[in-house]
């Protein structure tokens, strides 16, 4: 019987394999965005039809499935008839039940589940164990007794091995439940594929043009100029201090750019170094910069709960003092940069620090959103935080912990009718951005309803940071929820040292480069379209305001006129007629 279960077993871990190798799969060129942060009653289906795992959904009871670790594992029935696994008599937080998948090196896997606990509610992760014995964690989710809650997340395959998917949860007593379990490959050329596919129907709309002669006769040759005054997808850059001496910052960013944050110039820190001695000067002056040459704000920060980034004063503050301080901070901010800005991030890294709530309570941070709001009810107020997308190892600010957070400070009073939104720094470390992970962290935050900014995007130095820069703003801004990105880079000479867009003499780095090519990609770049023998021009535009010029070699006078392309433009052509 043993060698029989060990072979039935290898027969169904050779299936999946030849699976993966075999073209991936009926559901291989699609990508599913569905995700809910809702707790059901019953699980919904396997996404992919469970992928390359074996038996996802165990209808055939728990083969190719076995028990890792200390615990067993069994199959259950609810009284539905439906049929999942549990992993029971667990004594370590990895006793879980587990499955062994092939992974192909440069591949992209998206993983979810649907997960259970016996009692309560604990975070349970999906993790990847490596034949070297590595655990790289694929996801997280806050899972609860009596009720299904969804898992997704996914892994960049950086090898060619072998791996054992398993589960982890902190409370060994309870038993982890499981059901409809996916693991789906896509290649990079895939990828990029759906990446493209995705831009072309949520950032672009198709325009038709007719050019006709005034008799109605079709002008074939006639050329149609379509050049963007104003783009509606905000992509933006860092700003720091330099911009106000260095003219050649200044030339390089405003020939770029029509959205900045400061990266450090409106933090308490810099706008009051001793206490009671206010100093917006350099930020005045900035901002005054920004506004001559129509440059969007977004106000960085009014708080940051990093206990070092504090003014120094303030740490050694008693809570009575640090109350009035924080408050005059608020008032003083806000009040002087009112129906300046278009965002605020109110408290900044809220999910890794706590210094304000360990000196005013766990309400502290809904408080100072609601003063916020109260303050300045027009821009938008984020929540500020790092790894949230960039890394599956960072347990404190994970998808499911962002909107626990998010739901709190939304529930408090004095908060009801502000626009909050959702900020994620995306400061990507050092090896492949793992995409996968990045794409279903982005589908659960969009469960919200909410905007969705990468507030201070940027790749670290390595030989292949120009093409993870790439890969990351790509990624952003195909996905559906994501509403504008704030990258924090920029030129050498404005001592940004970490994402260098241009070197000392402003020449672009690789970068560059590539930042420079997207720009031009996403619809900065005027766009001509010759008309076939009909009249006709069919453009595909990026959601914005143009300038349009039709012109035709046997027409003196050309036409001009304005177009406003929007999410819910109709493909109506528009009609042109030309005088000789």
């Amino acid at each position: 019987m043993k060698v029989a279960a060990e072979g039935c077993n290898l027969l169904l871990f050779i299936t999946s394999y030849l699976l993966l190798i075999s073209g991936l799969g009926v559901h291989s060129l699609s990508y599913d965005h569905s995700a809910t942060t809702k707790c059901l009653a019953e699980p919904r289906r396997a996404q992919y039809g469970g992928g390359i795992i074996v038996n996802p959904g165990f209808d055939h009871n728990i083969e190719g499935w076995t028990a890792f670790g200390n615990g067993a594992i069994k199959e259950v029935m609810s009284n539905g008839g439906n049929r999942f696994i549990v992993a029971h008599n667990r004594t370590q937080p990895l006793d879980s039940f587990s499955q062994k998948v092939q992974l192909k090196k440069g591949m992209l896997y998206t993983f979810s589940a649907w997960l259970q606990v016996s009692e309560g509610s604990d975070t349970v992760s999906v993790m990847f164990k490596t034949k070297r014995n590595e655990m790289v964690r694929g996801g997280q989710v806050i899972a609860k007794h009596g009720c299904w809650t969804l898992l997704k997340g996914g892994i960049a395959a950086n090898f060619s091995s072998p791996v054992e998917i398993l589960f982890e949860s902190k409370n060994s007593a309870e038993e982890i439940w499981a059901d409809n379990i996916s693991l789906q490959p896509f290649t990079k050329k895939q990828w990029r594929s759906l990446q493209d596919a995705s831009i072309e129907r949520v950032r672009k709309r198709r325009v038709r043009f007719q050019i006709t002669h005034v008799n109605e006769t079709a002008l074939k040759g006639a050329k149609v100029i379509t050049r963007p005054i104003k783009l509606n997808f905000p992509f933006g850059c860092g700003m720091n201090h330099y911009i106000l001496t260095n003219e050649d910052y200044q030339s390089w960013f405003v020939s770029r750019f029509k959205f900045t944050t400061f990266t450090n110039e409106m933090k308490w820190y810099s706008t009051e170094k001793k206490q009671g001695e206010e100093n917006y000067t350099i930020a005045d002056a900035m901002l005054k910069f920004t506004q001559e040459n129509g440059i969007s704000v977004r106000g960085h920060n009014i708080f940051w709960d990093d206990p070092k980034y504090q003014p120094d004063w303030v740490r050694t503050l008693s809570p009575a003092d640090l109350t009035k301080a924080a408050a005059k901070r608020m008032k003083s901010v806000l009040s002087r940069y009112k129906g300046e800005l278009i965002a605020w991030d109110v408290m900044n890294e809220n999910l890794h620090f706590h210094f304000y709530e360990d000196k005013f309570g766990e309400n502290a941070s809904a408080v100072a959103y609601a003063t916020a709001y109260e303050l300045d009810p027009e821009p938008k107020l984020f929540l500020n935080e790092f790894n949230t997308i960039e890394y599956s190892g960072d347990e404190a600010s994970n998808p499911a912990k962002y909107i626990k957070k998010l739901k709190e400070i939304l529930s408090f009073p004095g908060v009801s009718g502000m626009s909050a939104a959702i900020g994620l720094q995306g400061h990507f470390a050092s090896g492949q951005p793992n995409l996968a992970y990045m794409r279903s962290g982005l589908d659960l935050l969009a469960t919200t309803g909410l905007p969705i900014w990468l507030t201070e995007a940027s790749v670290d130095p390595q030989p292949s940071q120009a093409e993870y820069l790439e890969e990351v703003l790509r990624e952003a801004y195909s996905h559906p929820a994501v509403e504008g990105i704030i990258m924090f880079s920029g030129p050498a000479q404005a001592g940004f040292n970490a994402t260098t867009l241009a070197d000392e003499t402003f020449k672009n780095t690789a970068a560059g480069d590539v930042v420079d090519k997207l720009i031009q990609e996403w619809g900065t770049g005027p766009n001509i379209a010759t008309a076939d023998s009909r009249g006709i021009v069919d453009i595909s535009l990026h959601h914005g305001d143009y300038d349009v010029t039709v012109t035709h070699p046997l027409i003196h006078s050309p036409i001009t006129l304005n177009l406003s392309v929007k999410k819910d433009f109709s493909l109506e052509t528009i009609h042109v007629k030309m005088h000789a």
